[in-house]
């Protein structure tokens, strides 16, 4: 049974992944990355989102709170979502995304990067990670649900690492496809900022039916 529990969580996880939100957050992270950068930010907010999980099923398991107050899980999810999508926008309107064309080793690159200046910043990767947090507080019910079909089940450790396994398939999946986008579509500036803009109006809209629904 204890196989069959964790099995079911790790379904579980995929299916979690199919989510609007977590789709458009991991394309809002992972478009314009190189391959390195892209694994860390699905792997990190995968990460990110079953801790989360974890800490505050294991709240919801000790104290009794209402479904009214679960349910600014989701307005905090959705919350995090349209905050990203404005900041993209914003990005792309006042001409802070570039791109930065440059050899290394006679190796020719290509970066994507926030702001007037080119550097090699890694604070969206530990940006991913706490987004993933955060985003990880409106699949709390979902979670507690799903434990309901195992009876006698309990927020443990080896739960978390099932649903990050199953969040993590459909995460680097999708992070693939944005991936084979980064290095053979995004060749000009003028595309860069359509794509990213694209993404900031998919995510206001992903976030704001997340509100109202």
């Amino acid at each position: 049974m204890e196989n069959l529990g964790l099995l079911i969580i790790f379904w579980y996880g995929i299916l979690h992944a199919f989510g609007p939100d977590h789709l458009t957050a991991i394309a809002d992270f992972s478009i314009g990355k190189n391959k390195r950068k892209t694994i860390l930010v699905t792997t990190l907010f995968a990460f990110g989102h079953g801790i989360s999980l974890m800490i505050f099923a294991k709240i919801l398991e000790t104290f009794e709170i209402s479904d009214y107050l679960l349910g600014y899980g989701d307005v905090i999810s959705a919350s995090v979502i349209l905050g990203i999508g404005f900041y993209l926008l914003y990005m792309v309107f006042t001409n802070r995304i570039n791109i930065n064309h440059h050899q290394h080793q006679n190796s020719k690159h290509l970066h994507i990067y926030f702001g007037k200046k080119h550097d090699h910043s890694n604070k969206d990767i530990g940006s991913a990670f706490t987004i993933g947090l955060l985003m990880g507080i409106g699949g709390v019910r979902g979670m507690l649900i799903t434990l309901g079909f195992i009876e006698n089940s309990s927020v443990d450790l080896w739960m978390v690492f099932a649903f990050t396994a199953g969040v993590m398939v459909i995460f680097l999946s999708f992070g693939a496809c944005i991936l084979y986008m980064n290095q053979y579509l995004l060749h000009s500036l003028q595309r860069v900022r359509k794509v990213f803009a694209s993404a900031g109006f998919i995510s206001i809209l992903v976030g704001g039916n997340m509100l109202i629904s």
